[in-house]
């Protein structure tokens, strides 16, 4: 019986018996939040850069700027805070392009 409890202690879901997890708020508070939110950012530039601009300027504007970000990052490569930083200066780019996409006087 102490066996079939343990076991079902370790089977229960994280989080108590409701299961639910806690919703991530950008900006997050820890490593693994900001992370996320850095990517959720570079997801919505991303898309909206690709309504701007054609499929092969965007391949080459990504793959140019990942490559530059990487370059500006390198001391940081081998920490846990890297591919924020690599995330958040691809979504800085993207969103200063966007920015030369609005009419004059906005």
């Amino acid at each position: 019986m102490k066996r079939l409890l343990c076991l079902a202690a370790l089977l229960m879901p994280v989080g108590g018996a409701h299961g639910a997890t806690p919703p991530i708020r950008c900006p997050g508070s820890n490593t693994f939040e900001m992370k996320y939110c850095a990517g959720k950012s570079l997801e919505k530039s991303s898309t909206l850069l690709q309504q701007k601009i054609t499929t092969q300027q965007y391949t080459q504007w990504s793959e140019t700027t990942r490559t530059l970000c990487e370059a500006a990052y390198a001391p940081y490569k081998d920490g846990t805070i890297y591919p924020q930083l690599v995330a958040g200066c691809d979504d800085h780019l993207n969103r200063a392009l966007l920015k030369e996409f609005q009419p004059l006087g906005n």
